[in-house]
């Protein structure tokens, strides 16, 4: 699917929780917290890499809005389940 079809299923997910599987394999869980016209931003929910519960800034240190995928890596794009979280 195309950049743009992501960006406009990531803007219309807004604040609901996903998994997002990228073209590399890997699955990253969290709350669309933000769009732009490169990357989505999620608020990652379940395990969290933290130093002993010291994290850097906002969401364990994943920046302002979250962690940040660009929108050209994604592979699938699924929304979980409300009992998921």
């Amino acid at each position: 699917m195309s950049v743009g079809h992501y960006h406009e299923l990531c803007q219309r997910y807004k604040g609901r929780a996903v998994a997002i599987r990228t073209v590399d394999g890997r699955v990253h869980k969290g709350i669309i917290q933000h769009v732009d016209h490169r990357r989505v931003y999620l608020k990652p929910i379940g395990h969290t890499r933290s130093l002993g519960g010291f994290g850097y800034g906002f969401y364990g240190g994943f920046g302002r809005f979250g962690l940040g995928l660009a929108l050209g890596s994604i592979a699938t794009l699924a929304l979980l389940p409300f009992f998921f979280w």
